[in-house]
């Protein structure tokens, strides 16, 4: 039988944004509602594919299982639960082992590139319910499950469908040896120590970073390259941003850096670069951030990015449904109904 695998986040959606942007809350309620449509839109195939959920401890998953549709196979995987972002990760590796055709994710870009360190090749259908949702998409939990129905059980062929996101990978030379970090949309370099919020929120902050893909209706470093030398997500290379003082720089632009935080930022270079095409930066006290949140606290350190081409492969859930109603994938055999007997 045809899987699908769904990972929801409860941590997604919480951190510190909250109050100083305007970013919105999701609280478990909201992540419960639409996980229970995810499961509702996989019956839409006439042959289901069976769900496998994440399990949690904030009762997530066992909710979900129990509001499941009655036809529908579902089940929680057998796994240890942390309560950690290693919880996602190994979840995602589970997934990829275990013969599942796709995977809806519930999160922001961190839980997104949590999912992509282990899924492997398997298409992932991430759906906007974190606080940086640069690569999660804004869409309906219903229609996310319909478009994981039809990859996994092959009513539209994945290859059709599916866009292979870049990612960058950071390395960082210390004094205390070397430290490694991935990001998928934007890995930064911020002035500021690790200290407080992991939100990278303060433009004067801000020295610059790598991302894969650029439009200015991204959020953060994306949309600032967005604006000046826009990227499709499945372009290869990427763009190299170095920030400096608004008030003494020839070039600057408005940009998105964070939900509810629209600023001006000074721009000392942007360019397009290749991939796999270094980009160095020196930190001598500072953070690398990947996908708008703090990661690595470094000191006198050499960064080097490297945009690769082999992120996740990210459906496409308009082309997927498209493909499905092209390929007769909705239509219902008609049923001979016999005459009504006369009086």
């Amino acid at each position: 039988m045809a899987r699908v695998g769904l990972v929801v986040n409860p941590a997604a959606g919480r951190d510190i944004r909250r109050l100083t942007g305007g970013a919105s809350v999701v609280d478990d309620y909201a992540k419960r509602r639409v996980a229970d449509c995810v499961l509702e839109g996989v019956t839409a195939v006439a042959d289901p594919p069976s769900v496998r959920l994440m399990p949690d401890r904030s009762g997530i998953a066992d909710h979900v299982l129990e509001e499941a549709p009655e036809a529908l196979e579902a089940e929680t995987l057998e796994m240890p639960v942390e309560n950690t972002a290693a919880d996602t990760r190994r979840a995602a590796a589970r997934f990829r082992e275990g013969d599942v055709g796709a995977v809806v994710v519930l999160g922001g870009d961190g839980t997104t590139r949590d999912v992509a360190s282990g899924i492997g090749s398997v298409p992932v259908i991430a759906v906007s319910t974190g606080t940086n949702n640069v690569v999660p998409s804004a869409v309906d939990g219903t229609v996310a499950g319909v478009a994981a129905a039809l990859v996994a059980t092959g009513a539209v062929p994945a290859a059709d469908v599916v866009e292979r996101h870049g990612r960058i990978e950071a390395r960082a030379e210390t004094p205390n040896g070397e430290k490694r970090l991935t990001a998928l949309a934007a890995a930064e370099v911020s002035s500021r120590s690790f200290i407080g919020s992991r939100a990278l929120l303060d433009p004067d902050d801000l020295l610059g970073g790598v991302v894969s893909r650029a439009h200015p209706g991204d959020i953060g470093l994306p949309a600032v390259a967005g604006a000046l030398e826009p990227v499709a997500p499945d372009e290869p290379g990427g763009v190299a941003v170095r920030l400096t003082d608004p008030e003494n720089s020839p070039r600057t632009a408005r940009a998105v850096l964070a939900p509810g935080v629209v600023a001006t930022v000074g721009i000392k270079s942007c360019e397009r670069v290749d991939p796999d095409e270094p980009v160095g930066f020196e930190v001598p006290d500072g953070v690398v951030g990947a996908d708008g949140e703090r990661e690595l606290e470094l000191t006198d350190a050499s960064v080097e990015f490297r945009v690769r081409s082999d992120g996740p492969r990210l459906v496409d859930v308009d082309v997927a449904l498209t493909t499905g109603a092209d390929a007769g994938a909705f239509a219902l055999e008609a049923v001979d109904v016999p005459p009504a007997p006369e009086d």
